[in-house]
């Protein structure tokens, strides 16, 4: 039985089954309200409730051998349908390979108003750099900066405030996603290098621009899995459009981030600086572009692969206080951040080849509206079986709104009681 053809009762079973969640963590997600106003009040400010959001797990997902569950947070209908369905073809040719070779992170101290040449403040910083190393490591025991590099930039903006001298930590956060230590190393050293260059430190901060937390993933997707040869020429063209238009573009990285952020909003992750560092990347030649290629192989299969920065932890953050992202993490099985992102990236390779497929052959908008018509008939009033009964009737008519909606399910009420 397929996890969408079962009842609640049967999904936690099947997860006690394949994954290690106890019988408390059960209780937790039959219990919404396990993440309670307490737990809110301590994450934002001016607290008045929680927003909840459907979590749901995407099947088949295979990465360097490893099977995984993947956990979903996200309001839109078919995306964690579109990530299995994409899992399914890449695993029927051996899975999703992804590699994350570096864990580093990178902090930033801006350095103005310098009495002195950019290039002797240059030469300065460098020859203290055991010591600057030493005043930022003190800030913490586990995460470590390893090195640093100063960068002289002229200022771009309207402003005209002068050159920018900019000294980067280059700090390897292991399982953290480490924002808040890189900025306690940052702020720590800043006097140090005030009193070394005589300049003034504005910013103290990390860059959420992940560079150095580069994710690659790949897949090959059988020709004969997706639809033939036209259907891998039709996907071939929809991505010669996202790599050439900026407008196409947008949409298509939007698509492998529904993927990516869903994941990561279910496992505590930091969604907005994956999204921010994403895009960042999408632009890094100077035109925004495709975050995925697509090729085809001598024997006529698609290949698919995905680069982008990742930067995410297993340890600190939200998945400290959120008891849901615990479970997510759980569910998933990662043992290290590393891991972490590598399963994200392949959500998001797997993400994109079920748009593109479904671009590429029907369209869209019929397997999205066919599940966005449960919605519709929850909107029109139905409760219950009648809930599926008038989905499914609408799309078998392709005639999906709520005037529909009302009328079928008019007709049901008015069989049941006879009239």
């Amino acid at each position: 039985m397929k996890i969408y053809e079962m009842n609640l009762d049967q999904r936690f079973d099947y997860l006690k089954r394949e994954t290690n969640l106890s019988n408390h963590d059960i209780k937790i997600l039959r219990n919404p309200s396990s993440f309670s106003f307490v737990n809110a009040d301590r994450m934002v400010e001016n607290a008045i409730g929680v927003l909840s959001l459907p979590l749901g797990i995407a099947t088949n997902f295979v990465v360097n051998n490893k099977s995984y569950l993947v956990p979903m947070a996200t309001e839109e209908p078919s995306v964690i349908a579109a990530a299995s369905n994409g899992a399914k073809v890449a695993k029927n040719s051996g899975g999703f390979s992804a590699e994350c070779p570096e864990s580093l992170m990178i902090g930033q101290v801006q350095l103005v108003s310098l009495p002195i040449s950019p290039i002797t403040a240059r030469l300065r910083i460098r020859a203290n750099k055991k010591e600057i190393l030493r005043i930022a490591n003190s800030r913490s025991r586990s995460v470590v900066a390893k090195s640093l590099q100063v960068r002289e930039l002229n200022d771009k903006s309207r402003n005209k405030m002068g050159k920018i001298l900019l000294l980067e930590l280059l700090v390897d956060t292991k399982d953290a996603m480490g924002a808040n230590v890189i900025n306690t190393m940052c702020e720590s050293v800043s006097s140090k290098l005030e009193d070394l260059t005589g300049g003034k430190a504005i910013l103290k901060i990390l860059s959420n621009y992940a560079t150095k937390r580069l994710v690659k993933c790949r897949a090959i997707f059988s020709k004969d899995d997706i639809g033939g040869k036209d259907v891998v020429e039709n996907i071939l063209y929809a991505y010669s459009l996202a790599y050439t238009d900026v407008y196409r573009a947008v949409t298509h990285n939007k698509g492998i981030m529904n993927g990516i952020d869903a994941a990561a909003l279910a496992t505590g992750q930091d969604f907005r600086a994956i999204e921010a560092a994403a895009h960042a990347y999408a632009a890094r030649d100077g035109t925004y572009r495709s975050l995925t290629k697509w090729y085809k192989t001598r024997k006529g299969d698609l290949v698919g692969e995905l680069e982008l920065p990742i930067a995410v932890g297993i340890v600190g953050g939200a998945t400290s206080v959120n008891p849901i992202s615990k479970i997510g993490l759980k569910i998933l099985g990662v043992k290290t951040a590393k891991e972490l992102s590598m399963v994200l990236s392949a959500v998001g390779l797997a993400q994109n080849l079920a748009a593109l497929r479904a671009l590429a052959s029907e369209g869209i908008q019929k397997g999205h509206m066919r599940l966005h018509a449960r919605n519709i008939a929850y909107t029109a009033g139905c409760r219950g079986n009648h809930i599926d009964l008038v989905a499914k009737k609408m799309s078998d008519e392709n005639s999906i709104t709520a005037t529909r909606a009302k009328e079928i399910l008019s007709s049901l009420e008015s069989k049941r009681t006879g009239c």
